[in-house]
C-alpha cells in the first residue's frame, strides 16, 4: 500500500508499506483523507524529535476495516475520525477527563508498519499515521462520526479542530463577551478564532503577515485583521482578555503577554524548537495574567469530536471552508510547497 515515509535524511512516497492486523483494543481503518498539518513538517525539519524511519501523518479520516477482540464502539463500515490520543482510560488523569495528560499516551511509538521489499519495521507517527493508505489505532482513536459528512472535511477534526477550538472552549474557557487576540492564521490560528465566535468573543482580531489570509480569518469569525501586532492596542485599548500564539515565534511569545490586559490570558499553541527559550519582565505578570500551555486543545476526542460533528452539521462550525486544496497522495511534495508558501488553509491528501 501506499504511503508517506521520512527515514531520517528525506520524505518519500513508497507503494510497498504493509501494516499488522488489529490486536486487542485496536482498529484497522482505510484512511480516506489527510490533513497536512505543519507538525508532520515539523518532523522532517527536527523542530519535533521522532524516531525514524516513520509513517508520518495525524490529521485523518477514513472507513473502519476491521476491529480487534473488545472493541465494540465501532464496526467495520463506519467512518471515523482519528485523534492522536493513545490514552489508557485507567489513569488517574484520564479517569478525571484529561487524556491529554496520560504518560502512556507521551512518547511511545510503535511500529506497525513494515516495508514489503526489505522487511524493515517504521515507526507510527503520533499513534496516528494517516498518511496511509491503511493503520491501526487504540479503539479509543477512532471516533464514529455521521456518513454525511465528507471524510475530506472530517480529517481536520483529528487535529486541527480538537486543537484550535478546544484551546478556546476547554483550556482558555473563553467567555461569552470576553476579546480575542489571535497571533497566526494557520490551520490552527483559523479553528481558534472560529473557536472564540462559537463562545461568544465579540472581538476577535487576527493577526498574520500575510495580507491574502484576511478574507479566510473574516470568513471564520475575525472581526479585525492586522498585518502585525502593532495595532492591537487601537483596536483593546487596554489589551486583551485571551492572546493565542499560534506561530511557535519565541519573540511572539512575550509580544502576546504585553498584550494582555488584567486578569489575561496567553495560551501557547505554536511549536517552537525543544530548546527554545523566550523570555518576559516578570513585572508583565502582575495584576493576575497568566501563560498557559496546551496540549491538543485539552481535547476529550470522543466527546468532543462528537460536539464538533454537531456544530458542522447545525452550520455552527467550518470544515468545508479549511480545506483549500486537495492532492493525491503522489503529489505530497506539492501539498508541502503550497503549505510552506501560505497558499492554503490546509491542504489535505487523498488515497
Amino acid at each position: 500500500m501506499r504511503g508517506v515515509v521520512f527515514d531520517g535524511k528525506s520524505v518519500q512516497v513508497v507503494d510497498d508499506l504493509e501494516v499488522r492486523a488489529p490486536g486487542p483494543g485496536e482498529v484497522l481503518v482505510g484512511i480516506a483523507a489527510a490533513g497536512l498539518c505543519h507538525s508532520d513538517l515539523s518532523v522532517v525539519d527536527g523542530t519535533i524529535p521522532f524516531p525514524p524511519p516513520v509513517v508520518l501523518g495525524h490529521e485523518g479520516a477514513g472507513v473502519v476495516e476491521a476491529v480487534g477482540p473488545g472493541v465494540t464502539h465501532v464496526v467495520p463500515g463506519d467512518h471515523v475520525a482519528l485523534s492522536t490520543l493513545a490514552n489508557c482510560g485507567a489513569c488517574a488523569d484520564c479517569d478525571r477527563g484529561r487524556p491529554t495528560m496520560c504518560r502512556k499516551a507521551i512518547g511511545m511509538p510503535g511500529q506497525p508498519f513494515s516495508r514489503a521489499s526489505t522487511g524493515q519495521a517504521l515507526f507510527q507517527f503520533a499513534s496516528n499515521s494517516s498518511f496511509a493508505e491503511r493503520t491501526v489505532v487504540k479503539a479509543v482513536q477512532a471516533v464514529r462520526i455521521p456518513k454525511d459528512i465528507p471524510l475530506t472535511s472530517a480529517a481536520l477534526m483529528g487535529c486541527g479542530v480538537l486543537t484550535g477550538v478546544g484551546a478556546v472552549l476547554n483550556r482558555a474557557k473563553v467567555d461569552r463577551g470576553e476579546t480575542v487576540v489571535v497571533i497566526g492564521t494557520g490551520g490552527i490560528g483559523l479553528n481558534v478564532i472560529q473557536g472564540a465566535r462559537i463562545a461568544g468573543a465579540p472581538t476577535i482580531v487576527a493577526v498574520d503577515t500575510n495580507p491574502e489570509k484576511e478574507d479566510v480569518a473574516r470568513l471564520f469569525g475575525a472581526t479585525h485583521f492586522l498585518a502585525s501586532t502593532d495595532g492591537v492596542r487601537e483596536i483593546l485599548p487596554t489589551g486583551a482578555d485571551h492572546v493565542f500564539e499560534c506561530v511557535g515565534h519565541t519573540g511572539l511569545v512575550r509580544t502576546a503577554i504585553e498584550l494582555l490586559d488584567r486578569h489575561g490570558q496567553a495560551i501557547l499553541l505554536g511549536m517552537t524548537a525543544p530548546t527554545a527559550e523566550a523570555s518576559f519582565p516578570p513585572a508583565a505578570m502582575f495584576l493576575d495574567k497568566s501563560i498557559l500551555g496546551c496540549r491538543y486543545g485539552s481535547s476529550r476526542p470522543q466527546k468532543d469530536i462528537a460536539l464538533y460533528a454537531e456544530l458542522y452539521r447545525s452550520g455552527g462550525l467550518l470544515l468545508d471552508e479549511l480545506v483549500t486544496r486537495t492532492y493525491p497522495v503522489e503529489e505530497f511534495a506539492r501539498a508541502v510547497e503550497d503549505a510552506e508558501q501560505g497558499k492554503v488553509a490546509r491542504g489535505v491528501l487523498t488515497f
